[in-house]
């Protein structure tokens, strides 16, 4: 388990959404933090508000995982929120793919290996990915987002079983659809019903106890483990669950 009251804490996608959530939230239990995003004035405002320090940063450019690691340098936590959205329906819009892969996969796996070797050698420290219920439950128009998810949530979970004893705790968040500008920036709204939009206080809240608590998953909301025990075992009765959602 991690205490956050006096933790050196770096959080991407700081600059809005989830990311500011989990900074405020942070900064309100005592860590010290290194805030990252690509919209640098919303960043500079978060900052100001928590006391962080702001470095811009667009993770979808190669290479910027490894500066951005360089630049907070040591750190006790790491959260990646920094993420985004892509819907249609698959090959409608192919233009897109890698930035989206490489922002919500590669620079999540490039940023953790960054940090990790300091986490291991101090013997302490924990990593959050916030990941997405589409990466466990597939969603239509949303294959290559929710493939991406489901390479993060893979990622953490791996790593988690190779780090065990080591004192690096490993979490993966993975929130339905939380009330962010995440839905305006990918240019499709969300019409689902069910489950209803999040605030992103709740997710942050989620960031922090599995911080605090060690957790290796987090859902918000909870109930939707349901739906993950259902696709497990009747994934034909979750097929024509799915479907009435749509």
């Amino acid at each position: 388990m991690t205490r956050l009251d006096g933790a050196r804490v770096l959080v991407t996608g700081a600059s809005s959404g989830i990311g500011r959530a989990v900074a405020l939230r942070c900064a309100a239990a005592g860590a010290e933090l290194v805030l990252s995003g690509r919209d640098e004035t919303r960043l500079v405002e978060v900052a100001t508000a928590t006391g962080g320090t702001a470095v811009t940063a667009d993770l979808s450019r190669p290479g910027a995982a490894a500066e951005l690691a360089g630049l907070a340098g040591p750190v006790d936590v790491l959260v990646c929120c920094a993420g985004a959205g892509l819907a249609g329906p698959f090959g409608s819009d192919g233009a897109g793919l890698d930035a989206l892969v490489r922002l919500n996969f590669t620079a999540t796996v490039e940023l953790v290996r960054s940090v990790l070797g300091t986490m291991r050698s101090s013997g302490r420290g924990h990593v959050v990915v916030v990941s997405s219920v589409a990466g466990r439950l597939p969603v239509r128009d949303e294959v290559v987002y929710g493939a991406t998810k489901a390479a993060v949530d893979h990622f953490a979970a791996a790593l988690r079983t190779e780090l065990r004893g080591s004192g690096v705790g490993i979490s993966a968040v993975a929130p339905a659809g939380v009330d962010t500008p995440f839905f305006d920036r990918r240019g499709t709204p969300y019409r689902r019903t069910r489950p209803r939009l999040l605030r992103p206080e709740k997710v942050a809240d989620a960031v922090v106890a599995a911080i605090e608590r060690d957790l290796p998953e987090v859902v918000v909301p909870r109930w939707l483990r349901l739906a993950y025990v259902i696709r497990a075992l009747l994934p034909r009765l979750y097929d024509r669950l799915s479907h009435r959602l749509d």
